[in-house]
């Protein structure tokens, strides 16, 4: 954390003030401010409780000052009063980071962000690491929750993005009391789908409510249950419906699910960039599933369009495509009630082996496994490779029972920039 400094005026500040006792009061003719011009001279004025035309001493100048520097949005401030103006130099924190809310029951956005402009004058959707305009935010959300009779304790974290390795954004969270999905109401179920669809609804309600996710995670869920379903076009649309019921246990999130259904397709046929066309017996047989084809076309579509996804996106990653996306473009035939595919694949750059590491294991364990490890540094990376490695041992050798007695977990870790995986093996005892 930077340690902010606190300058003092100008030497002929310092020669004005050696002339007049330190209780002398001074009335500005202007209150100015320069180096934060993202700040509006009113917005600094309130945030340093300033007003123009007033009388001030110089530990009030010093007082005001501190104020602003308070906030963490500096990391220097500088005032200078030449007998007639009152000039503050400040140099902006440039480590500032958006707000995220994790379980709140209040929409981030504009209007969240508006209301708090209105309390907090410097608040410009940023707040720093950490500093008293955090604090303020912290604070303004926790009565924004009062008002709508939510009694809760909010915590300030950061977080951090995995791929990036630093921190991103600041992230304000309820710590008590719960905060879950509440009842849930379905609109545009058909009668057939009802019973089926209310199981989806039950495993939502009660899950850990997320400000920014929770819609979302529950579209995609009824969504996935109606492809699976054969629904290829069903549209699900979820948005909290009420005001947040407050109860003894925990704050549940009423929410509104409206569903349009569309028709039901059997699954056609899916083509490859290369011509090649999969069928779902043919996906069905590579993922060892013994079933009937027609059925599967006409009930479990959306099954066999995922099972093939993976299918294709692991292939994809076996040849050290870490970083491929596969997309699935579907052709409606209204007609026939038939959808087929076409897969969309870029592959991305391809990645190779980095550095191994073996870990929890003795040094006679260790030195057997990496003996027994056959993807070199700088080979073409396949994480298909790391499967075959405990498996391929058997039960004959020391180290295939190791493997055979343990759980064997694997970590892996991909580097954006120089497109290697380094790879961490460890294993665990069963229960």
């Amino acid at each position: 954390m930077k340690l902010k400094s606190f300058l003092l005026s100008t030497a002929f500040f310092l020669l004005f003030l050696n002339l007049h006792a330190t209780a002398q009061k001074f009335l500005p003719k202007t209150i100015q401010f320069k180096g934060a011009p993202e700040y509006s001279s009113e917005e600094l004025l309130a945030a340093a409780d300033l007003k123009k035309g007033a009388v001030l001493n110089s530990d009030e100048m010093k007082g005001h000052s501190q104020k602003l520097m308070d906030t963490g949005l500096f990391d220097t401030l500088s005032f200078n009063f030449n007998g007639v103006d009152l000039i503050y130099t400040l140099v902006p924190n440039a480590a500032l980071y958006p707000v995220r809310l994790e379980n709140l029951p209040l929409a981030p956005g504009k209007d969240l962000d508006a209301a708090l402009h209105q309390r907090l004058p410097l608040y410009h959707g940023k707040v720093p690491f950490d500093g008293g305009l955090t604090e303020q935010v912290r604070k303004t959300l926790e009565e924004m929750l009062a008002a709508q009779g939510i009694q809760a304790t909010v915590a300030v974290m950061p977080y951090t993005d995995q791929k990036l390795v630093q921190v991103t954004a600041i992230v304000f969270a309820i710590t008590a009391p719960q905060v879950r999905v509440g009842e849930i109401l379905l609109e545009g179920v058909s009668p057939e789908m009802q019973a089926k669809v209310k199981a989806v609804a039950d495993r939502a309600t009660k899950s850990p409510y997320d400000t920014e996710n929770s819609a979302s995670n529950i579209e995609h869920a009824f969504a996935l249950f109606y492809s699976d379903q054969g629904y290829a076009t069903v549209k699900v649309h979820a948005v909290p419906s009420a005001k947040p019921v407050v109860g003894t246990e925990a704050v549940e999130i009423p929410f509104h699910i409206t569903v349009e259904e569309g028709q039901r397709y059997k699954l056609g046929s899916i083509h490859l960039p290369s011509g090649e066309s999969l069928t779902p017996a043919q996906i069905d047989k590579a993922a060892g599933v013994a079933s009937n084809a027609t059925e599967k076309m006409s009930i479990h579509g959306g099954v066999t369009l995922r099972t093939a996804l993976l299918m294709v996106t692991g292939e994809c990653k076996s040849k050290g495509h870490m970083d491929c996306v596969v997309t699935p473009h579907p052709q409606y035939d209204e007609a026939a009630g038939i959808v087929n595919y076409t897969f969309e694949i870029q592959p991305g750059p391809v990645y190779t082996m980095g550095k191994l590491t073996i870990g929890n294991s003795a040094d006679d364990l260790r030195a057997a496994m990496l003996a027994a490890w056959k993807l070199p540094t700088g080979a073409v990376f396949s994480e298909k490779a790391i499967r075959d490695y405990f498996a391929s041992q058997g039960d004959k050798t020391p180290l295939g029972r190791t493997f055979a007695s343990a759980n064997c977990k694997y970590q892996l870790a991909t580097n954006i920039e120089t497109h290697t995986v380094d790879v961490t093996l460890r294993l665990e005892r069963k229960q």
